[in-house]
Protein backbone atom coordinates (compact mmCIF):
# COMPACT_ATOMS: atom_id res chain seq x y z
CA UNK A 1 0.00 0.00 0.00
CA UNK A 2 1.64 3.58 -1.38
CA UNK A 3 1.33 6.19 1.43
CA UNK A 4 1.00 9.78 0.29
CA UNK A 5 2.84 12.52 1.96
CA UNK A 6 1.62 16.02 1.27
CA UNK A 7 4.13 17.79 -0.62
CA UNK A 8 5.11 20.97 1.25
CA UNK A 9 3.87 24.07 0.18
CA UNK A 10 6.62 26.11 -1.84
CA UNK A 11 7.87 29.15 0.26
CA UNK A 12 8.77 32.21 -2.47
CA UNK A 13 11.58 33.82 -0.69
CA UNK A 14 12.29 36.57 -3.09
CA UNK A 15 11.59 39.97 -2.02
CA UNK A 16 9.99 41.98 -4.61
CA UNK A 17 12.38 44.27 -6.44
CA UNK A 18 12.33 48.04 -5.26
CA UNK A 19 13.53 50.79 -7.44
CA UNK A 20 16.02 52.20 -6.02
CA UNK A 21 18.10 54.37 -8.75
CA UNK A 22 16.97 58.20 -8.25
CA UNK A 23 18.33 59.23 -11.90
CA UNK A 24 14.38 59.96 -13.02
CA UNK A 25 13.95 62.16 -9.38
CA UNK A 26 17.05 64.00 -10.54
CA UNK A 27 15.82 64.33 -13.94
CA UNK A 28 13.09 66.16 -12.37
CA UNK A 29 15.03 68.65 -10.71
CA UNK A 30 17.06 69.57 -14.02
CA UNK A 31 13.43 69.83 -15.30
CA UNK A 32 12.95 72.72 -12.66
CA UNK A 33 15.85 74.25 -12.60
CA UNK A 34 15.48 74.78 -15.89
CA UNK A 35 12.03 75.67 -16.56
CA UNK A 36 12.39 78.28 -13.95
CA UNK A 37 15.26 79.81 -15.97
CA UNK A 38 13.09 79.31 -19.44
CA UNK A 39 10.24 81.50 -17.46
CA UNK A 40 12.86 84.20 -16.62
CA UNK A 41 14.47 84.26 -19.72
CA UNK A 42 11.14 85.00 -21.94
CA UNK A 43 10.74 87.79 -19.31
CA UNK A 44 13.83 89.55 -21.03
CA UNK A 45 12.41 89.31 -24.41
CA UNK A 46 9.65 91.98 -23.54
CA UNK A 47 9.70 94.80 -25.80
CA UNK A 48 5.90 94.67 -26.84
CA UNK A 49 4.92 95.52 -22.93
CA UNK A 50 7.66 98.65 -23.40
CA UNK A 51 4.99 101.17 -23.08
CA UNK A 52 7.62 103.77 -24.39
CA UNK A 53 7.68 101.74 -27.84
CA UNK A 54 3.75 101.68 -27.87
CA UNK A 55 2.50 102.11 -31.60
CA UNK A 56 5.61 101.73 -33.31
CA UNK A 57 5.70 98.50 -34.90
CA UNK A 58 9.44 99.11 -36.31
CA UNK A 59 10.59 99.77 -33.09
CA UNK A 60 9.49 97.20 -31.47
CA UNK A 61 10.54 94.31 -33.52
CA UNK A 62 14.01 95.83 -33.75
CA UNK A 63 14.00 95.77 -29.45
CA UNK A 64 13.01 92.10 -30.25
CA UNK A 65 15.55 91.24 -32.36
CA UNK A 66 18.11 92.99 -30.49
CA UNK A 67 17.54 90.09 -27.50
CA UNK A 68 18.78 86.90 -29.36
CA UNK A 69 20.55 85.97 -25.99
CA UNK A 70 17.36 85.87 -24.22
CA UNK A 71 15.86 83.73 -26.51
CA UNK A 72 18.77 81.34 -27.11
CA UNK A 73 18.65 80.61 -22.94
CA UNK A 74 14.88 80.74 -22.96
CA UNK A 75 15.06 77.94 -26.17
CA UNK A 76 17.54 75.78 -24.63
CA UNK A 77 16.28 76.37 -21.16
CA UNK A 78 12.85 75.68 -21.98
CA UNK A 79 13.54 72.08 -24.11
CA UNK A 80 16.21 70.75 -21.62
CA UNK A 81 13.09 71.55 -19.20
CA UNK A 82 10.68 70.04 -21.53
CA UNK A 83 13.23 66.43 -22.14
CA UNK A 84 13.74 65.82 -18.96
CA UNK A 85 10.46 66.93 -17.41
CA UNK A 86 8.97 63.49 -19.55
CA UNK A 87 11.76 61.11 -17.86
CA UNK A 88 10.40 62.53 -14.76
CA UNK A 89 7.06 61.73 -15.47
CA UNK A 90 7.41 58.46 -16.55
CA UNK A 91 9.33 57.69 -13.02
CA UNK A 92 6.79 59.46 -10.96
CA UNK A 93 4.34 57.13 -12.56
CA UNK A 94 6.13 53.83 -11.87
CA UNK A 95 7.01 55.79 -8.15
CA UNK A 96 2.97 55.96 -7.72
CA UNK A 97 2.11 52.82 -9.26
CA UNK A 98 4.34 51.04 -6.88
CA UNK A 99 2.62 52.17 -3.72
CA UNK A 100 -1.10 52.50 -5.26
CA UNK A 101 -4.08 49.97 -6.17
CA UNK A 102 -3.93 48.73 -9.66
CA UNK A 103 -7.03 50.82 -10.35
CA UNK A 104 -5.89 54.28 -8.88
CA UNK A 105 -5.88 56.68 -11.48
CA UNK A 106 -3.37 59.11 -9.31
CA UNK A 107 -0.04 57.71 -11.13
CA UNK A 108 -1.68 58.34 -14.87
CA UNK A 109 -2.70 61.57 -13.66
CA UNK A 110 0.06 62.82 -11.96
CA UNK A 111 2.79 61.56 -15.54
CA UNK A 112 -0.11 63.18 -17.83
CA UNK A 113 -0.13 66.61 -16.62
CA UNK A 114 3.92 66.59 -16.58
CA UNK A 115 3.68 65.19 -20.31
CA UNK A 116 1.13 67.86 -21.37
CA UNK A 117 3.03 70.48 -19.76
CA UNK A 118 6.78 69.23 -21.60
CA UNK A 119 4.30 69.55 -24.55
CA UNK A 120 3.85 73.33 -24.12
CA UNK A 121 7.03 74.22 -24.02
CA UNK A 122 7.87 72.49 -26.82
CA UNK A 123 5.47 73.93 -28.69
CA UNK A 124 6.13 77.47 -26.77
CA UNK A 125 9.63 77.38 -28.41
CA UNK A 126 8.27 76.57 -31.48
CA UNK A 127 8.91 79.81 -33.65
CA UNK A 128 12.12 80.62 -32.25
CA UNK A 129 14.63 79.75 -34.91
CA UNK A 130 12.85 81.82 -37.14
CA UNK A 131 13.60 85.03 -35.15
CA UNK A 132 16.86 83.95 -33.48
CA UNK A 133 18.21 83.76 -37.65
CA UNK A 134 16.44 86.65 -37.99
CA UNK A 135 17.63 88.71 -35.34
CA UNK A 136 21.34 87.61 -36.53
CA UNK A 137 21.47 89.97 -39.56
CA UNK A 138 18.02 89.25 -41.44
CA UNK A 139 15.79 91.93 -39.19
CA UNK A 140 14.80 92.73 -43.31
CA UNK A 141 13.32 89.42 -43.85
CA UNK A 142 10.55 89.66 -41.25
CA UNK A 143 7.07 91.51 -40.83
CA UNK A 144 7.43 93.77 -37.67
CA UNK A 145 3.77 92.74 -36.81
CA UNK A 146 5.20 88.81 -37.17
CA UNK A 147 7.92 89.83 -34.59
CA UNK A 148 5.20 91.72 -32.28
CA UNK A 149 3.32 88.14 -32.60
CA UNK A 150 5.91 86.35 -31.63
CA UNK A 151 6.85 87.71 -28.86
CA UNK A 152 3.37 88.10 -27.70
CA UNK A 153 3.72 84.10 -27.61
CA UNK A 154 7.03 83.50 -25.91
CA UNK A 155 5.46 85.43 -23.00
CA UNK A 156 2.43 83.95 -22.70
CA UNK A 157 2.11 80.16 -23.84
CA UNK A 158 5.47 78.42 -21.97
CA UNK A 159 3.94 80.48 -19.12
CA UNK A 160 0.88 77.70 -19.07
CA UNK A 161 2.01 75.39 -16.28
CA UNK A 162 -1.79 74.53 -15.34
CA UNK A 163 -1.27 70.36 -15.99
CA UNK A 164 1.64 70.64 -13.81
CA UNK A 165 -0.67 71.98 -11.54
CA UNK A 166 -3.25 68.78 -11.75
CA UNK A 167 -0.05 66.86 -11.74
CA UNK A 168 0.80 68.13 -8.17
CA UNK A 169 -2.89 67.36 -6.76
CA UNK A 170 -2.94 64.02 -8.09
CA UNK A 171 1.18 63.61 -6.08
CA UNK A 172 -1.07 64.76 -3.13
CA UNK A 173 -4.34 62.51 -3.81
CA UNK A 174 -1.51 59.49 -3.77
CA UNK A 175 -0.15 60.69 -0.55
CA UNK A 176 -3.25 59.93 1.46
CA UNK A 177 -2.99 56.64 0.32
CA UNK A 178 0.64 56.60 1.52
CA UNK A 179 2.20 56.18 -1.85
CA UNK A 180 4.08 59.08 -1.44
CA UNK A 181 5.81 60.95 1.77
CA UNK A 182 3.29 63.33 3.13
CA UNK A 183 4.60 66.31 2.90
CA UNK A 184 5.36 65.90 -0.42
CA UNK A 185 1.69 65.12 -0.85
CA UNK A 186 1.05 68.81 1.01
CA UNK A 187 3.23 70.80 -1.51
CA UNK A 188 1.44 69.26 -4.22
CA UNK A 189 -1.65 69.73 -2.67
CA UNK A 190 -0.65 73.76 -1.82
CA UNK A 191 1.39 74.46 -4.83
CA UNK A 192 0.04 71.90 -7.59
CA UNK A 193 -3.41 73.48 -6.35
CA UNK A 194 -2.17 76.81 -6.63
CA UNK A 195 -1.19 76.01 -10.06
CA UNK A 196 -3.85 74.68 -11.26
CA UNK A 197 -6.06 77.17 -9.54
CA UNK A 198 -3.97 79.89 -11.65
CA UNK A 199 -3.76 78.18 -14.72
CA UNK A 200 -7.60 77.24 -14.72
CA UNK A 201 -8.18 81.55 -14.28
CA UNK A 202 -7.69 84.35 -16.43
CA UNK A 203 -4.29 84.74 -14.31
CA UNK A 204 -3.09 81.40 -16.29
CA UNK A 205 0.27 82.80 -16.95
CA UNK A 206 0.96 82.89 -13.56
CA UNK A 207 0.80 79.19 -13.39
CA UNK A 208 4.34 79.60 -14.79
CA UNK A 209 6.17 80.92 -11.63
CA UNK A 210 4.39 78.20 -9.02
CA UNK A 211 3.98 75.43 -11.53
CA UNK A 212 8.05 75.46 -11.85
CA UNK A 213 8.63 75.50 -7.87
CA UNK A 214 6.33 72.81 -7.11
CA UNK A 215 8.28 70.63 -9.61
CA UNK A 216 11.17 71.61 -8.33
CA UNK A 217 10.77 71.24 -4.07
CA UNK A 218 9.08 67.73 -5.57
CA UNK A 219 11.61 66.32 -7.98
CA UNK A 220 14.29 67.81 -4.75
CA UNK A 221 11.93 65.78 -2.78
CA UNK A 222 11.84 62.43 -4.27
CA UNK A 223 15.57 62.94 -4.34
CA UNK A 224 16.89 63.18 -0.82
CA UNK A 225 13.29 62.56 1.27
CA UNK A 226 12.23 59.38 -0.02
CA UNK A 227 14.75 56.79 2.33
CA UNK A 228 11.68 54.56 3.53
CA UNK A 229 10.48 53.67 -0.45
CA UNK A 230 14.06 52.95 -1.57
CA UNK A 231 14.46 50.69 1.47
CA UNK A 232 11.47 48.68 0.70
CA UNK A 233 9.64 49.37 3.80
Amino acid sequence: MTVLTPTPARTDTRVASVPTSRTWALTGVVAGVTGAIGIVASGFVGAVYDESLAGDPDAIARAVLDDVPAMLVFHTATLVSAVAMVVFGVGLFRRLAARTGPGSLAPAVAAAGLLGTALVGVLGTGLDTEFIFAGAGHEDMVDPHAVISFNHWIGTVPWCWVLAGLSGTAVWVASRAGAAPRWIGRVGLVLGGLTLLLGITPLQYMAGMTGPLWLLVTAIGFTLGDRAFRAGR
